[in-house]
């Protein structure tokens, strides 16, 4: 049913109520002897609050004089009333159209949370007659909804961006192997470019997939038990070919036997890519620290390199898909942009966050933290066959 049509009948229960709950109140005289005079007061007959209340929108009613007469907690909480009044002019508009044309109205408002900052709200907001000299308001919270189809659209514009380039550079190289097909040297260094670009793409398109489905999955279904020494090992074998061509030591320790629940593979691809974002950002020569922590039910896999730093400007949006603190580092790396979001992703799909420390000049450190295995809020799934673990091998 439509908005406007089921609106109409609430409509009218609240005016009887209204209408019902009218009084006079005779104001007392004032102690100086002056008279009494009997003012005609319209209020919310009992009731009426609950009701508001127990309503999913957001609800206010108003009087003739825009006044009022009830709101209900969301309405408070969305800052839509203030002292007796609607905040915004866009929602009194919306009530003198329907005091004036008595027709029910719907519209979609993005107004502001508070009058600092840059908090928003995008709401739904429908307003009907209430008998004859009230009006109800209600609004419904679509900011969730709203931010959701602006990062879709986002990220769609992003990867529309990001794609031109190896795509465009597999193109030229592709004309220039033809051009050049008679001097074998030039066909051999455009082939060695076309790889590079060709793997660029390759892994581009994956970590696309990979972010893709982390963001549209559901908390682990069926977690197991995960041994972090083991997800450790795992993510610097994976790096060490990496480290090994830029001289860089891969130094791993810390508290052996900790465990979570979860997918093995997903946090194997986090740690991993933490380690690959060090080595990135390092001097050759230098060294990154992989330290595990297992400590009051939380454990912490810290990744610490000795690189450039990130900006005190910049560190909140480390996480961000497509976000580089060093884009001509990236172009000549192949980065993607996305390995820090996917690690964003993974983690809070375990039950944990993932936090920066950075200082310009020293280094940064990036810590997963997760819930150890026998305090896990997640319920592990039940295993057919006993648990295997591995223990962290011997430092790099």
């Amino acid at each position: 049913m439509d908005a406007e049509h089921w609106l109409v009948p609430v409509a009218l229960a609240f005016g009887l109520l209204v209408g019902v709950g009218v009084s006079v109140a005779i104001m007392a005289a004032h102690r100086r002897g002056r008279s009494a005079v009997a003012v005609v007061t319209p209020s919310v007959p009992d009731g009426v609050e609950e009701v508001i209340d127990s309503l999913e929108s957001a609800g206010v009613v108003l009087d003739s004089s825009n006044n009022v007469l009830s709101a209900s907690t969301a309405a408070l909480a969305y800052g839509l009333v203030w002292n007796q009044n609607l905040v915004h002019p866009e929602l009194i508009a919306m009530v003198d159209q329907v005091r004036r044309d008595g027709i029910p109205i719907s519209e979609e408002l993005h107004l502001a949370r508070t009058p600092f900052g840059d908090s928003h709200l995008h709401l739904h907001v429908r307003v009907a007659r209430l008998g004859a000299r009230f009006v109800l308001l209600l609004a419904d919270d679509r900011t969730e909804s709203f931010r959701l189809d602006e990062v879709r659209r986002d990220f769609v514009a992003n990867i529309s961006h990001e794609l031109k380039t190896p795509i465009g550079a597999i193109g030229l190289l592709a004309e220039a192997i033809e051009t050049a097909s008679d001097e074998p040297l030039e066909v051999k260094r455009f082939a060695k470019r076309l790889t590079i670009e060709a793997d660029r793409l390759a892994r581009l398109t994956h970590e696309i997939i990979e972010l893709s489905r982390l963001q549209a999955a559901e908390p682990l279904a069926s977690p197991e038990k995960v041994d972090i020494d083991s997800v450790v090992a795992q993510a610097v074998d994976r790096n060490r070919v990496a480290a090994e061509s830029h001289r860089i030591s891969l130094v791993s320790g810390g508290d052996p036997g900790a465990e979570v629940y979860g997918d093995e593979q997903l946090l194997v691809t986090a740690v991993h890519n933490l380690i690959a974002n060090a080595i990135q950002y390092s001097p050759d020569g230098f060294r990154v620290g992989i330290g595990v922590t297992n400590s009051d039910g939380v454990v912490e896999i810290a990744v610490t390199d000795q690189g450039v730093g990130i900006p005190e400007s910049e560190r909140d949006r480390v996480f961000e898909r497509f976000f580089r603190v060093d884009n001509a580092r990236s172009r000549h790396t192949g980065g993607t942009g996305l390995g820090l979001s996917i690690v964003k992703h993974a983690v809070q799909n375990h039950g944990g966050d993932v936090r920066v420390w950075s200082q310009q000049g020293s280094g940064s450190t990036f810590t997963i933290r997760l819930p150890e295995a026998s305090r896990s809020p997640i319920r592990p799934a039940p295993a057919s066959t006993a648990d295997s673990t591995t223990t962290l091998g011997a430092k790099s």
